[in-house]
């Protein structure tokens, strides 16, 4: 072989340390148009390794019209299900062989559609997308041509893939079981009451309220962001207002545990005082004392067919509907024996 380069290696380089020409380095680094004897294939590969020469991901990209990236836009990070979710998708994109490019809206409805159109801009191979509201910005993405698939809950259109879990059900079912313990008096922590899937939650609540014949008080229904800060702020809002119920629905895992937290400060406890199940549970509720009863997505099949679907995209509507699962703890009154320690 020819004597090593110095200075920025290009493929010209890596061409006159393999003895052969720049076109053939470039069918080896892209693995094509042309085939390549193996023994010259070879060649080239030991240049490469010699030389450090890095492929120009970028230039790679414009000549294939494959970047190797997909972006992730979603509200707030700092939700735990939704950083489980978002775990889940990049890991799933690197078994593919994709990058994962991560867009955190902070809740902000401006700066989503500005995430969106930065990676609309880097040319990404498809979207993963969980606005902030209901109003998503489906037209802008379905306009560049790029694959998209929701992760929340809109109405089946063309150019749009989605990923769904009946809420609504799924909500009913959690309900259902707190009720099971004989808890007449039942309030709820919804999300935002403009969020389509905080009126499923709501409505599966009524589902099992109703069928328990049980009246639904309207003034034990508590609207908050999903966090633990919403969370906390309804339970003081609570207390503030001598409106405690003797079992709580909350929306979501943080809302959860902030509202414990608020009820913990005054010296109510769960479930002793107040029986609580929550919906999206994660991990994290199998550690939390006491344990939550919670429903759980099942977050790693959701990812796969998400991947799945962007590998396989055609344009065509598509929607994939998943079971969800009921997770049994403490905190709805259950007596319930956990060992976390590893075996």
């Amino acid at each position: 072989m020819a004597k090593q380069p110095t200075g920025k290696v290009t493929r010209s380089d890596v061409a006159k340390v393999a003895g052969t020409s720049v076109a053939v380095v470039s069918y080896v680094v892209n693995n094509g148009p042309r085939p390549v004897a193996e023994a010259t294939r070879q060649r080239v590969l030991d240049a490469i390794k010699q030389t450090g020469y890095r492929p120009n991901a970028a230039a790679r990209a414009l000549a294939s019209g494959n970047t190797k990236t997909f972006g992730l836009v979603v509200p707030n990070i700092s939700n735990p299900f939704v950083a489980s979710m978002a775990h889940m998708l990049l890991q799933e994109s690197l078994n593919h062989g994709h990058v994962m490019l991560l867009g955190d809206a902070g809740d902000d409805r401006k700066r989503e559609l500005e995430l969106i159109q930065g990676l609309l801009n880097r040319q990404v191979d498809g979207l993963f997308y969980n606005s902030v509201d209901r109003h998503p910005y489906i037209d802008v993405i379905k306009a560049s041509g790029t694959p998209l698939v929701m992760l929340d809950r809109v109405e089946p259109q063309p150019g749009v893939g989605m990923l769904r879990v009946n809420e609504r059900q799924a909500a009913y079912q959690v309900c259902a079981h707190l009720l099971s313990h004989g808890y007449q008096r039942v309030g709820m922590i919804s999300g935002p009451k403009e969020m389509l899937n905080a009126q499923d939650r709501v409505q599966g609540w009524r589902d099992a309220m109703e069928e328990k014949g049980l009246t639904v008080d309207e003034s034990l229904i508590f609207p908050a962001s999903y966090s633990r800060q919403g969370g906390y702020d309804a339970g003081l809002q609570m207390l503030a207002n001598n409106q405690m119920p003797r079992a709580l629905f909350t929306s979501n895992e943080g809302q959860a545990i902030g509202c414990i937290r608020a009820f913990a400060e005054q010296g109510i406890r769960v479930p002793e005082d107040v029986a609580l199940v929550c919906f999206n549970g994660t991990e994290q509720s199998a550690f939390h004392v006491p344990t939550l009863t919670t429903v759980r997505q099942p977050l790693r099949d959701m990812a796969r067919s998400a991947i799945a679907m962007l590998k396989n995209w055609d344009g065509e509507a598509k929607l994939e509907e998943f079971p969800h699962q009921l997770e049994i703890g403490e905190s709805c009154g259950c007596q319930v024996s956990i060992n976390l320690r590893r075996k």
